[in-house]
């Protein structure tokens, strides 16, 4: 049985401060469980890659569902971005990458500190 959907539902959705949120494989970038996230590859490599590239990040950001993200904070473990209220977090561990979005609505530092939360268990367990 596969744990990360309801990792998703109960340590990041069930906070009401996360939109949308995937796990997914850093090294493949397969989809291990996703919470209304929806996806394409392209997008998926270019979540991945924006560690690999921390500089190009930093100063031009991500562009995630023709939405222009400005970069807030990017280093080798989290980078968190936004867009007109919104925002896109990511948390890298040694095996996945946590992807998370917040709506206008919602408290972007309790979206951060679920995700990271989420990222510490995973690191711990060695997953």
């Amino acid at each position: 049985m596969n744990p990360f959907p309801k990792l998703l539902e109960e340590g990041l959705i069930n906070t009401k401060h996360v939109e949308s949120a995937v796990i997914l494989v850093a090294k493949t970038g397969d989809v291990t469980a996703a919470s209304n996230f929806t996806v394409c590859p392209e997008q998926t490599q270019m979540l991945i890659d924006s560690f690999k590239h921390l500089d190009v990040t930093r100063q031009r950001g991500l562009n995630f569902r023709n939405k222009f993200y400005t970069c807030v904070r990017a280093d080798k473990h989290s980078i968190y971005t936004k867009c007109e209220g919104h925002g896109l977090i990511l948390v890298r561990t040694a095996l996945y990458v946590i992807v998370a979005t917040y709506s206008q609505s919602m408290y972007p530092s309790i979206c951060v500190e679920a995700v990271e939360k989420l990222a510490e268990y995973l690191s711990e367990k060695g997953k």
